[in-house]
């Protein structure tokens, strides 16, 4: 149990959430014409903090002025809270008309009968920027196309009934996850506020006062800081009516269960994100040299991205034993992983996370700052595959088969054996997939995670707001997995399932040439602008092309844009 804060420090604690009651009736008087106001002007606020935002994360996680990788910071931090903030105040907006957020937007169907969501492309400029990428909503069995539209705006359709005072435990990764899990306690429930920072976040608070001012001015937000005795005082605090986390699951278990290790009898309603093992299901095929190049850069991205720090890093590569090209692919992957930029280990254990899974993986190669473990044909992965080490550590396993029956296997012992139902990410060849006709949709179906990438990776769901992002539907108290309920979710859809990401097996131009090689296929390949997404670790030109983005996303601009898409170019 922790203990209790300082005297002084309860009591300015419960005069936040005095004032935050205050808020949550200012809250409940607006109108949806009038919350649409509020964001926009939010949306400049974080528009005015934008760049000392980025530039603050990225010194907070020890990357130099000049460091190729300190783009990641734009696009994680205010690019993704700007891209949420204008998702929302359509979605209010069509509210505000009469109509369902659905309205407008592509609906079909999945495989099992659900209803699908064609949630992202909604606009004109991110079918041109991000040409090739698609996003859908799989809503869970059962749902009704006329069901999802009579729900999606969830506690707006009913705005002037308040949530009352909602606690978020902020992340320590990722700069825009405490802001976006704000915005859908606002948005998704009527809930204010009261966001409790991760120290690793601390030296951030002034950026977030600027940023979020629109917020805080009306009682709507608190912003405070501290260690688990705070959070554990706010927790049980009885003017708080629901709890977020975002963390891990030794984080929730301390939230939810008494001395004794016990499900606590939990006086109010939480909900979670909190991480896992993630898969990187390779699917063998007839791969050019090109092709294993850069599926190796894009999975060395997967896991070094901010330092292999997210919930949401690939960690477990499942291989074929019996694809011809596997060695070949193995090289590629251990160079790409040696050769991506340096950067130090910045978050809190990681150092002793590292060392844990070198005692754990004795055979692991030690590549730069990083490990890399091929785990034997048929061996027990061991902690690979059961700890969510947070850090710089990729796992290669092999598993016998190929076609649909390598497919199957690789689902299945990702659904079996890897630890949390977060995020997983498939990497298959449109020629290879063309061939396993119905047998592809049916192994994505059987994937149980709550974002599914194919020939992309599962954070681009997370940057998406009209996308949702949470565990697989089934985590509990007592078995909570990688999570309780979703975030984002910009369409404020109900009885959602999953969301599932589509990117481009091939970057310009070689989509091209795959397509004349390969006819059968064309129906499948994914045509794009991008030669490589900024967000690689191996794009050369990935820092300057993620400032571009950002910057474009908050003022416009065609000069801008054109000079960012030329250096995309040269990336």
């Amino acid at each position: 149990m922790a203990a209790l804060p300082a005297l002084a420090e309860r009591r300015a604690l419960d005069a936040h959430v005095d004032a935050l009651q205050g808020g949550a009736a200012v809250w409940a008087a607006l109108d949806l014409g009038q919350r649409a106001t509020l964001l926009r002007a939010l949306r400049e606020s974080v528009v005015a903090a934008a760049e000392d935002w980025a530039e603050l994360a990225a010194d907070s996680k020890l990357l130099p002025p000049g460091h190729p990788l300190r783009g990641e910071e734009w696009l994680s931090g205010p690019y993704a809270v700007l891209g949420a903030i204008d998702a929302y105040t359509d979605t209010l907006g069509k509210l505000a008309a009469g109509h369902s957020p659905l309205d407008g937007v592509r609906t079909g169907r999945a495989p099992g009968g659900r209803v699908r969501v064609d949630a992202f492309p909604l606009t004109g400029i991110d079918r041109f920027l991000l040409s090739g990428f698609t996003g859908e909503v799989w809503l869970q069995p059962g749902v009704t196309r006329r069901q999802a539209g009579a729900a999606a705006g969830l506690a707006q359709r009913e705005p002037t009934a308040s949530g009352g005072v909602g606690l978020v435990l902020g992340a320590g990764n990722v700069t825009s996850i405490p802001v976006l899990d704000v915005l859908y306690e606002l948005l998704a429930h009527n809930r204010v506020a009261l966001l409790k920072l991760n120290p690793t976040q601390d030296t951030l608070l002034p950026v977030f006062e600027r940023a979020l001012a629109p917020l805080t001015e009306p009682g709507l937000l608190r912003i405070v800081q501290g260690g688990a005795d705070i959070g554990a005082y706010l927790v049980s605090h009885p003017g708080v009516s629901q709890v977020h986390v975002t963390g891990s699951e030794a984080t929730f278990d301390a939230i939810v269960r008494d001395s004794d290790a016990e499900p606590a009898a939990p006086t109010k309603p939480i909900t979670a994100e909190l991480g896992g093992v993630s898969p990187i299901i390779v699917v063998p095929g007839e791969w050019t040299d090109a092709d294993i190049t850069y599926q190796a850069e894009h999975i060395a991205t997967m896991r070094l991205q901010n330092c292999g720090h997210n919930c949401l890093a690939g960690q477990v590569v499942i291989l074929s034993s019996d694809w011809p090209q596997a060695a070949q692919f193995r090289s590629a992957l251990r160079r790409a992983y040696a050769m991506a930029p340096e950067r130090p280990l910045w978050y809190p254990g990681a150092t002793e996370r590292m060392r844990q899974a070198g005692a754990a993986h004795p055979g692991a190669l030690v590549l730069a700052d990083r490990l890399f473990i091929e785990v034997e044909d048929g061996a027990d992965a061991g902690t690979l595959a059961s700890t969510e080490y947070f850090a710089p550590v990729l796992g290669v396993i092999a598993l016998p088969g190929t076609g649909q029956e390598f497919l199957d296997a690789a689902v299945a012992y990702a659904n079996d054996r890897l630890n949390g139902t977060l995020g997983a990410n498939l990497l298959v060849d449109p020629a290879t997939e063309a061939a396993l006709g119905a047998g592809f949709p049916r192994a994505v179906t059987a994937l149980q995670y709550g974002t599914i990438a194919i020939n992309g990776w599962a954070a681009f769901g997370f940057i998406t707001p009209t996308l949702t992002w949470g565990a697989f539907p089934g985590g509990t108290l007592d078995d909570v997995g990688s999570g309780i309920g979703v975030v984002h979710n910009a369409l404020l859809l109900d009885g959602v399932e999953r969301s599932v990401v589509r990117g481009p097996f091939r970057p310009l131009p070689r989509w091209i040439t795959d397509g004349i090689r390969h006819p059968a296929s064309l129906r499948l390949t994914r045509p794009t602008i991008l030669p490589k997404p900024p967000w690689f670790v191996s794009a050369r030109t990935g820092a300057r092309v993620s400032e571009g983005l950002t910057r474009f996303r908050a003022r416009g601009g065609v000069l801008g844009l054109a000079r960012t898409l030329l250096a995309a170019l040269r990336a």
